[in-house]
């Protein structure tokens, strides 16, 4: 009986072990989404409160400085797809530097559709 107790604990252990693990990425990966959606948001507001400036008055370089912390922020999820045929990486880097509002709508569903919609505008 013993012989067969200690399999039956073996996988047991190795089982908890990767739901262990499994929990880890997936906090992980909530952490992650989470301080890309409040970056998003940031150079949001940053590009919004400097619309009203001038292209040579600073505010233009806050926007940009807050725009590097998304791009960052966007690094460890930039292949998760937003839809449209495009990833996360590609739709933040046309919504930040072409202006795509297309992309931009796209980037802040994918806020949404992960539980953050409140983070961006």
């Amino acid at each position: 009986m013993l012989k067969a107790v200690v399999p039956v604990l073996a996988l047991v252990a190795v089982a908890a072990g990767c739901s262990s693990s499994e929990g880890k990425d997936e906090e992980r990966l909530t952490a992650q989404r989470e301080n890309y959606c409040t970056q998003l948001g940031a150079w949001q507001k940053a590009r919004n409160a400097a619309g009203t400036d001038t292209p040579a008055s600073s505010g233009y370089d806050d926007v940009e400085a807050v725009a590097q912390d998304a791009f960052l922020a966007m690094r460890p999820l930039r292949d998760e797809p937003v839809g449209g045929g495009r990833t996360l990486g590609e739709a933040t880097v046309a919504a930040m530097n072409n202006s795509d509002s297309e992309a931009e709508g796209r980037v802040v569903q994918y806020c949404g559709d992960v539980g953050f919609e409140t983070l961006t505008r």
